[in-house]
């Protein structure tokens, strides 16, 4: 099975908390790819963190494959310019060169690196995408906000199944990166695969953006609203464990978490290791 990650050097947590959670929950061979580039003074992901991520995977499973790509040319070379200085950093559109990096498979599981794995996952890997480009879930709030409030077909883009061979031959990413281009937009790429993708909705617990449930396969750290007694936006990420255990009461992932901290103690120096 294939696995897309995206993100610059600060995001190397996330994406180790992810591969481990994925790691204990997969019954097959994984190969992770990892899309990074250097933009606007924030590094790209080392190669170091590469091969010690190969390392430390391949003791669970000597299949587990790590392949990074630096993708900075081809995203300098087509900059989201309309977007460049959203609340969204320009790192959440670097899937949106997948199609042009031919290392790239057919089939391939994207994947923020807030979303960390809870249950075997093959079903969804498996889900049938002959018509159409991209399967994912609903979007917790976006019905309220952008999408139908009837159809409710607004899909987080969180997790997201892609059939790169379709998207190669209709040309959708190359559309939605002069989307992002040419027009501002509040969330740019999730809006622009909600106008202009075909879209499979797939189960709620493949893209978990609430409250732990008996059948989450994947929960997503996204940010969430509470209303009473004042309206206030929450986000707390899996890597902030106090945060978790205390106003989320989740303690599922807490192996991880150590097996994380424990692996990477030699990087803990690094700033963009541990980050907020």
């Amino acid at each position: 099975m294939n696995i897309l990650f995206c993100g610059d050097a600060g995001v190397v947590q996330g994406i180790f908390l992810s591969m481990l959670s994925i790691c204990k929950n997969a019954d097959a061979a994984i190969t992770f790819y990892i899309l990074t580039a250097s933009v606007e003074g924030r590094p790209a992901i080392s190669q170091a963190y590469a091969e010690k991520w190969q390392r430390v995977l391949t003791t669970k499973n000597k299949l587990h494959r790590v392949i990074l790509l630096d993708i900075t040319d081809l995203f300098q070379n087509e900059l989201p310019l309309a977007n460049m200085d959203t609340r969204f950093t320009p790192m959440c559109m670097l899937r949106l060169f997948a199609d042009i990096v031919p290392e790239i498979p057919d089939r391939i599981l994207y994947l923020d690196t807030d979303v960390l794995c809870c249950k075997d996952f093959r079903e969804l890997y498996e889900t049938d995408l002959s018509n159409y480009d991209i399967a994912g879930v609903p979007d917790r709030y976006g019905k309220w906000f952008f999408g139908n409030v009837l159809r409710h077909d607004y899909l987080n883009s969180g997790v997201l199944l892609l059939n790169m061979a379709r998207i190669r031959q209709n040309g959708l990413f190359g559309a939605c990166r002069q989307m992002c281009r040419d027009r501002k937009m509040f969330m740019p790429d999730q809006s622009s695969l909600n106008k202009l993708a075909v879209k499979r909705i797939i189960p709620y617990k493949y893209n978990n953006q609430g409250k732990m449930k008996q059948d989450t396969v994947l929960k997503h750290f996204t940010t969430f609203f509470i209303f009473l007694p004042r309206f206030k936006a929450v986000t707390i990420k899996p890597w902030q464990i106090e945060e978790l255990h205390n106003k989320l009461k989740i303690y599922e992932f807490d192996d991880i978490l150590e097996e994380c901290q424990r692996s990477m103690k030699d990087e803990q120096r690094d700033p963009y290791f541990l980050y907020d």
